[in-house]
């Protein structure tokens, strides 16, 4: 019955918060026992009580900031400084740059929308296919692949938490994953360069380079401070984001003067409803992940899987389609606290395998499902910015897919990749 419940809520279209915590309810009603009724409410507030979720709605504020403030922007010129007279050097400036802000925004909507209006339309103007162009500012070490994988994460933080694991650990686990993806997004750019005969970006003048780096260097040292200070063990990854939001106010009022006092008013609405979209999905599915607790569902999937196999490269072979599937349906942050109480612990106890380099694997695969059909969200966002179609889009996607699929596999087999730096 609760299962009935939980596919029609889902596939009907009611939001995720909500099927959750109906489904939880429902569970008590079938079960006959009223008394876990009294729990409900201290388990849905307990799931927000956790010092790590305040994280969240800072990396989302540091992410709206640096964009009011015209930092973006200004990431995008120095980025440019290193690509000279390139064959495609604007898809290249769109990978670097996308990487800077992919370590600052953490969101993959957030950051689709945000290149998607500041590259598409530059790279159409010299030249480029506006779908190509979109197709690289929606995968190329941006939005919906990098953005996750590059620290700070917002799928990392969740994990982190849901995992109860060091969140800056996870962040520097993901580290190599995310540069093996950008070099192979380099390397594709290259080969279709070469076939498409992409245009050859300008050549700047010396004094045209130091004036774009000059001018990066106060949007540059919002990121270097907030990755450095967790890295070095100097603050906690919330710390962090407090202190990279205050930078990026004091760097776009008075390094860059574009920080408008008349919009923060806006800004800080988005902010405020996009964390209570993802903080009440924190807090339904602390109460889903103890019914499930309660049912004892994970040992019952472990004694499934091993069933099936004994080996943790075959389990996370058939865990990685799993989530792939699930990612075509499901938004990666609500995919990921529905499925990690129980994945987690089979994973563990079972085949022993590092939470670190589970999560990492559970987060890339869980992007990939932003960019695919049915929902496909942030492939949506990018076509509705740029006007491209969703079709066209996908068709000049799946060159990077297929590449995010080969890292996939190459971590899942070298879990070093993942844990050489823990």
């Amino acid at each position: 019955m609760v299962a009935v419940i939980f596919l029609v809520l889902l596939f009907i279209g009611v939001p995720i918060a909500l099927v959750l915590a109906v489904s939880a309810m429902a569970y008590i009603v079938s079960s006959d026992n009223a008394v876990l009724f009294l729990s409900y409410p201290q388990q849905f507030f307990g799931g927000l009580s956790q010092y790590g979720l305040l994280a969240i709605p800072l990396f989302m504020l540091v992410g709206e900031l640096m964009n009011e403030g015209g930092l973006t922007r200004r990431l995008v010129a120095f980025a440019s400084v290193f690509l000279g007279s390139i064959r495609g050097g604007l898809a290249y400036i769109n990978i670097l740059a996308n990487m800077m802000l992919a370590s600052i925004v953490g969101s993959a909507n957030a950051q689709v929308a945000v290149m998607s209006q500041v590259m598409v339309p530059e790279m159409h103007r010299k030249g480029y296919d506006r779908s190509f162009a979109t197709a690289t500012t929606a995968t190329t070490a941006a939005g919906a692949l990098l953005a996750p994988v590059i620290p700070p994460s917002m799928l990392f933080v969740i994990f982190g938490v849901l995992a109860q694991i060091s969140i800056g650990d996870l962040f520097v686990a993901g580290i190599v994953p995310g540069l093996l993806m950008a070099v192979g997004f380099i390397l594709v750019i290259a080969v279709l360069g070469f076939i498409h005969e992409y245009p050859k970006n300008e050549r700047l003048t010396p004094r045209q380079a130091l004036r774009n780096v000059v001018a990066s260097i106060p949007s540059l040292s919002v990121p270097v401070v907030m990755i450095g200070s967790i890295v070095g063990g100097l603050a906690t990854p919330t710390e962090a984001a407090a202190v990279g939001a205050a930078m990026a106010v004091l760097v776009g009022r008075f390094a860059h003067g574009e920080m408008k006092t008349d919009r923060m008013g806006d800004m800080l609405l988005r902010v405020a409803i996009n964390s209570g979209v993802v903080l009440a999905l924190v807090a339904a599915a602390a109460v889903f992940g103890w019914v499930i607790i309660y049912e004892q569902l994970p040992q019952r999937l472990g004694e499934l899987m091993q069933s099936m196999t004994s080996d943790p490269f075959v389990y996370l072979l058939l865990l990685m389609g799993l989530l792939l599937m699930v990612g075509m349906v499901l938004d990666g942050i609500a995919a990921l606290i529905l499925l990690v109480p129980i994945v987690l612990p089979v994973a563990q106890a079972v085949y022993g395998i590092n939470p670190y380099h589970l999560g990492v694997l559970m987060c890339i695969n869980l992007t990939l499902g932003l960019l695919t059909p049915p929902v496909g969200a942030a492939l949506y966002v990018a076509s509705r910015v740029t006007g491209c179609k969703p079709g066209d889009i996908i068709k000049a996607l799946l060159p990077f897919l297929l590449v995010t699929v080969l890292v996939l596999l190459l971590i899942t087999w070298m879990p070093d990749l993942v844990t050489a730096f823990l």
